[in-house]
C-alpha cells in the first residue's frame, strides 16, 4: 500500500494573475500563498487475491464507493484522468481531506491529484520530483477546468509560505518567505456552507481578464512590506486586495450568505484582514487577527503554515 498527502493551498495575493491566459496577454502573473496544515491524503492499494487481481475492478472510495473494470467508467473525474494517464491496472484508490473538499477555495483538486501522482510514481517506480509533479497536476486537471490557474498545483505541492512568479513559456520562480507574519497573528478559516463550482466564475473571471491586472500591483507592494516586515501595512493591502478581487467579477460573492458574512466580517473589531479563498462565491474565508482575540459568530478553524508540500512513502 502506498499513501501520500499534499497540503491545500491558501492564496493571499495575486490570485487571477495566475490564470493561463493574464500570463499570456501580459507576461507575467505572481501570486503569494502558503501551504496550510489542512491536507488532502490519497492510498493506493493493489490487492493479491480480491477485488482488483481477482474481480478485475478498479475500487474508488471517498465520498462514494465505486467499482468498474474500466478506467472509463469511472465517475470521479479526477481518478478517471490520473490513471487512465498512467494507463494503471485495476487497483483500489481512496480519498479522504481534513476539510470539506468541494468548492473549498483552497485548490483541494489540485491537492487530491498531486497527492495521487505521487502515490502512482511509487507505485510505478516512477522518481518524479516535486516540481515535475505540479507540472503533470497542472496538465491533468486542465483537462477538467481549462480556467484552471498555475498557482493551484505549484502552490500545493511545494510547502511554505511563498511568492509564486510565472512567465510566459511555462517559467516557474519561487521566492520563500519568513513566516514570522504568523507568529504574530492568528489566521483563521471559515466556512461559509456555501460549496460551488470555480469553473463558471474563472470563465468570467477571463472573460474580463483585464480587470485583474490591479492586482498584480498590489503583490509588488504587499511584497515589499513583508520583506520590511511592515504586517499592519501587509494586512490593509489584503483587505484592498479583496476588494480589487470583488471587482474582477459579480459572481464573486453573488452568494447572499457570502455577502452576509463578507459584512460581518468587514464590521468585526477584531478581524484585521479577510478575504475570500480561491475564485469566490463559496468555500473558506482567510480571517486575520491579533493572536486569540477573534470573536465573530461563526464557526472557524485557526491554521498555520505547512512547510513541506507533497509527500508519500510505501506502507
Amino acid at each position: 500500500m502506498y499513501i501520500a498527502s499534499c497540503p491545500l493551498r491558501v492564496s493571499l495575493f495575486g490570485g487571477s494573475t495566475d490564470n493561463p491566459f493574464f500570463v499570456e496577454k501580459y507576461g507575467k502573473g505572481s501570486v503569494i500563498s502558503f501551504t496550510c496544515n489542512l491536507k488532502t491524503y490519497i492510498t493506493l492499494h493493489e490487492d493479491k487475491l480480491g477485488y482488483n487481481m481477482q474481480g478485475r475492478k478498479y475500487i474508488v472510495n471517498y465520498s462514494k464507493r465505486e467499482e468498474t473494470n474500466f478506467i472509463g467508467d469511472i465517475k470521479n473525474e479526477l481518478v478517471r484522468i490520473v490513471l487512465n494517464h498512467f494507463g494503471c491496472f485495476p487497483l483500489t484508490v481512496s480519498m479522504t481531506s481534513d476539510a470539506y473538499s468541494q468548492g473549498s477555495g483552497l485548490a483541494s483538486s489540485s491537492s487530491y491529484i498531486i497527492a495521487l501522482i505521487k502515490c502512482i510514481s511509487m507505485f510505478n517506480e516512477l522518481h518524479l520530483t516535486d516540481v515535475e509533479i505540479c507540472e503533470l497536476a497542472l496538465e491533468l486537471e486542465q483537462e477538467m477546468n481549462p480556467y484552471c490557474g498555475y498557482q493551484d498545483p505549484y502552490g500545493c505541492g511545494i510547502g511554505g509560505f511563498k511568492r509564486i512568479d510565472f512567465e510566459r513559456g511555462g517559467i516557474i520562480k519561487y521566492d520563500f518567505l519568513s513566516t514570522e507574519l504568523f507568529k504574530n497573528y492568528d489566521a483563521h478559516l471559515v466556512f461559509t456552507g456555501v460549496t460551488r463550482n470555480s469553473k463558471n466564475v474563472l470563465q468570467d473571471v477571463t472573460a474580463n481578464i483585464d480587470k485583474s491586472l490591479p492586482l498584480l500591483q498590489t503583490v509588488d507592494e504587499a511584497y515589499h512590506a513583508l520583506r520590511q516586515k511592515e504586517f499592519p501595512l501587509f494586512l490593509n493591502l489584503l483587505n484592498q486586495s479583496w476588494e480589487q478581487k470583488k471587482a474582477t467579477s459579480s459572481m464573486i460573492t453573488e452568494n447572499e450568505q457570502i455577502q452576509k458574512i463578507d459584512q460581518v466580517l468587514s464590521e468585526s473589531d477584531e478581524v484585521l484582514a479577510h478575504k475570500l479563498c480561491g475564485a469566490g462565491n463559496g468555500g473558506f474565508f482567510l480571517v486575520f487577527s491579533n493572536p486569540d482575540t477573534l470573536k465573530i459568530p461563526y464557526e472557524s478553524i485557526r491554521i498555520d503554515v505547512e512547510s513541506n508540500g507533497v509527500v508519500g512513502r510505501k506502507l
